[in-house]
């Protein structure tokens, strides 16, 4: 008899299973934990990232600073960035040498700033990001109120002979502890040949170059005074210039006091030698002329020369004050080549002068005309030697003790 229902039946192959709500959501759950719901509540918002630090640009010397030293370097440099352009630039438009290391990071000025000047500083940039950044400041330099000027022997432009040293004068004493520092900026170059030789210092505002023998003849030499940012003494600042100079032939005379003649060589060659006096003995060897290397110092083609101003007394028998031509200063002391027709007889055979070397008026234009300041004049025959200081007494010293004089020895 039939209960009334139908029997159940096992799913057919292939139909869908039925499975209960609960289990559904049991599976789901882990499903939801992982992924994106693709439902209709709408996509989850993504993760938060962080936007690129923009270039910073920093400036030195600061913005609107003031008497800035002169040796101060100014420095740009970037950070999170790297530098695309530095300007820096004096107000009168003079731009300030610089230049960016090998990492873009930062740019330094590699040449001294100009007294007094005020600079602007232009820097540009861009982030890691690519985005750019600029910045400008600007500073004024440092006017000294007391500069050592160094004046230089030869001038610019002479010509002159193979024993002239280089004579830098100041007219602000150097330091001591300032002495090596100024010399390495005080900087010889030569063509066509370069040339050895050294600086030495004569006192606290002179230093002195000589090469370690006279200059080649036709050598151009060429001096850098680059002390423009240099502080020679405290609150004392150099000065820039720039001095080139020729050397000419090579005239090397010799007097022998002895034999009363002067031998005039140019290039090796012997000129001409001519007959002299020289200086007179007695009076306690004070007119006796000095042996030793000298270098003529100056030429004048006329000259009144006043015994008065090497100590001899108006009331002296020896005084004299006599115009002479064609003279020719070798030592500081008062001793000169030049004209002295008065002593004509005695030229060649006696030595009456007070120290100068006389000769026929002749002879001494002769000389004037092919001599150069600088030129060497070697005298042989007595006992009394050239006093250091006394004229230019460069190749009064051996080259050791040349070097030894100075400040980047040792």
């Amino acid at each position: 008899m039939s209960s009334g229902r139908r029997p159940s039946t096992p799913a057919r192959r292939g139909a869908r299973a039925w499975v209960p709500a609960a289990l559904v959501l049991a599976l789901a759950a882990p499903l939801g934990a992982c992924q994106a719901d693709s439902g209709s509540g709408g996509a989850a918002a993504p993760a938060a990232t962080a936007s690129p630090a923009p270039a910073r640009i920093d400036v030195l010397p600061a913005d609107a600073a003031l008497d800035v030293r002169l040796d101060a370097p100014v420095t740009v440099r970037v950070t999170d960035g790297q530098l695309d352009e530095v300007v820096v630039t004096a107000q009168d438009g003079t731009p300030l040498e610089g230049a960016v290391a090998g990492d873009g990071l930062t740019w330094t000025s590699t040449a001294p700033l100009l007294a007094g000047a005020r600079y602007e500083v232009r820097a540009t940039a861009h982030g890691s990001g690519g985005a750019p950044a600029e910045r400008t400041s600007s500073f004024t330099a440092l006017d000294p109120a007391v500069t050592a000027f160094p004046a230089v022997a030869p001038l610019s432009g002479s010509t002159v002979g193979v024993g002239m040293p280089v004579i830098v004068t100041f007219d602000e004493a150097v330091a001591d502890d300032r002495r090596a520092l100024v010399e390495e900026r005080l900087r010889v170059t030569t063509s066509p040949a370069p040339v050895e030789g050294s600086w030495r210092w004569v006192s606290a505002t002179q230093v002195q170059y000589r090469p370690a023998e006279f200059w080649p003849a036709q050598t151009d030499v060429h001096l850098d005074v680059d002390l423009g940012s240099t502080e020679v003494a405290p609150g004392v600042w150099g000065v820039t210039r720039d001095i080139d100079f020729h050397v000419g032939a090579a005239v090397v005379s010799q007097v022998d006091v002895q034999a009363h003649t002067l031998t005039v060589t140019r290039d090796g060659e012997v000129l001409r030698t001519i007959p002299v006096t020289t200086g007179q003995d007695g009076h306690g060897g004070k007119y006796v002329t000095r042996s030793g290397t000298k270098v003529v110092m100056s030429l004048e083609e006329s000259r009144q020369m006043d015994a008065e101003t090497t100590g001899v007394s108006r009331d002296d028998p020896e005084y004299y004050d006599v115009a002479v031509r064609y003279a020719m200063r070798l030592t500081n002391s008062g001793e000169f080549l030049h004209a002295a027709p008065w002593s004509a007889a005695s030229h060649g055979r006696a030595n009456v002068s007070h120290g100068c070397t006389g000769m026929g008026l002749e002879d001494a234009r002769w000389l004037f005309e092919q001599s150069y300041v600088g030129d060497v004049v070697v005298f042989t025959g007595t006992d009394r030697a050239v006093e250091p200081g006394n004229g230019f007494d460069a190749w009064g010293y051996s080259w050791e003790q040349w070097r030894a004089g100075s400040a980047l020895q040792g």
